[in-house]
């Protein structure tokens, strides 16, 4: 069975930057794309980065383009986001979640879009 776990929250001054990890452990997490999300206080968990299965394909929202990075290492089975430059309006719980229907070649993973999640890292920026 497969199981996310993400890693690397915490907070930070405005301009500063943090690396998030999402650990997939399971026989076919290798075989799926991963997507970040983030649900900031009071509102809806939105699509924030994803990439494929291979890595051969990432997208990114709007708001966070050309700020965060992400990547997936060798064996597949951990994924980076790399957040440069952050702002306030980051400040959100992070969570990955398993692509189990390739969404990402498509464009920005979306909530309705996943079926397995992690249970999120907090990231705050302060001003």
């Amino acid at each position: 069975q497969l199981e996310l776990v993400e890693f690397g929250g915490g907070s930070v001054q405005s301009g500063g930057s943090l690396r998030l990890a999402c650990v997939a452990s399971g026989i076919t997490a290798e075989s799926f794309g991963i997507a970040w999300l983030r649900q900031a206080p009071g509102t809806e968990r939105e699509g924030v980065s994803c990439v494929t299965d291979s890595g051969d394909i990432t997208n990114y929202a709007e708001a966070v383009k050309g700020r965060f990075t992400v990547s997936r290492d060798d064996g597949r089975k951990t994924i980076y986001l790399q957040m440069n430059h952050l702002k306030p309006e980051d400040t959100a719980v992070y969570y990955c979640a398993l692509d189990a229907h390739d969404w990402c070649r498509k464009g920005v993973v979306q909530e309705e879009n996943v079926v397995y999640w992690g249970h999120g890292t907090q990231v705050t920026v302060s001003s």
